[in-house]
């Protein structure tokens, strides 16, 4: 493996970025790819974190293990750096989108935002964070179920982390004009394109590392079936993620760049710490 990649932008230039496009475009929605499944999302005064993972904790506990957790790319903040937070996802118990050494340190500096979790994960998200099940920074969401938070409408929808259960979420994220679909990790399951496409996303968010046996890991989309996914739900744009962050766990983007092309999906693949932004 080649020399660690260097965010598109990272601290200091990272903070300048999301500063001069909330004030040059403050009616645009803003997203950069922060690594992983990890996304920052503005729109107006709404802020949101999808499945922020910003720590090396994957790499240092494995750091003597059998499955080293080998980071491939910089990190592109240190997470108490991101202010004006108000709402926070996490689609599921692993620890690259539900962090504790990512997401206390962003609680330090952003107190009133809140969590964002499937039900099933609350006592265990409780745990992990330290915190009461009653803890009013945590808010549940079942399957199938909408939040309302200040701005913004939180879907939970079904992903099947290998299997369909209460435990993964995928979500729909509806911001002024604007709709997102985070996939969280799923691979495809029955009913996925026509749940999906009542929504037709302006963005989905979706993984592209694939799944293999010696991998020992839950897996996800491969490049094509994010691209098909994507289509089929009539997404705006598709940005691929879950990827060039583990050695150990990761797939070029190549093969969903060539299946949107000859399918005829937009698409975008961004550096981590790149933005993209949209104008209704």
């Amino acid at each position: 493996m080649g020399s660690v990649i260097v965010p598109f932008l990272k601290d200091d230039a990272f903070l300048a970025d999301v500063d001069a496009a909330c004030t040059s475009q403050p009616d645009a929605l803003h997203l950069w790819w922060l690594g992983q499944s990890g996304y920052l999302v503005i729109y107006g005064q709404t802020r949101i974190l999808l499945d922020p993972y910003l720590s090396d904790s994957l790499t240092k506990k494995y750091a003597a293990t059998d499955k080293p957790h080998t980071r491939m790319t910089e990190r592109v903040i240190a997470p108490e750096l991101l202010t004006q937070i108000t709402v926070i996802t996490s689609s599921h118990n692993h620890t690259d989108h539900l962090d504790a050494e990512t997401l206390l340190p962003i609680f330090a500096t952003n107190p009133d935002a809140v969590l964002v979790l499937p039900e099933a994960n609350l006592t265990f998200a409780s745990e992990r964070l330290g915190w009461q099940t009653d803890d009013l920074r945590l808010t549940e969401v079942e399957i199938g179920k909408t939040v309302r938070l200040p701005g913004v409408l939180v879907t939970a929808v079904p992903a099947a982390h290998e299997e369909l259960l209460p435990c993964y979420a995928g979500f729909i994220i509806e911001l002024g004009p604007w709709t997102l679909y985070h996939s969280g990790d799923t691979i495809p399951y029955e009913g996925m394109e026509a749940l999906l496409a009542l929504y037709s996303p302006t963005l989905a968010l979706l993984p592209i590392n694939g799944r293999l046996p010696e991998r020992r890991v839950s897996g996800n989309l491969w490049g094509d079936e994010a691209a098909t996914l994507a289509k089929a739900s009539g997404a705006k744009l598709a940005i691929p993620g879950h990827y060039e962050l583990f050695t150990f766990n990761t797939e070029p983007p190549e093969l969903f760049v060539s299946t949107c092309e000859r399918i005829g999906q937009p698409y975008r693949v961004l550096r981590a710490g790149e933005r993209v932004s949209l104008i209704e």
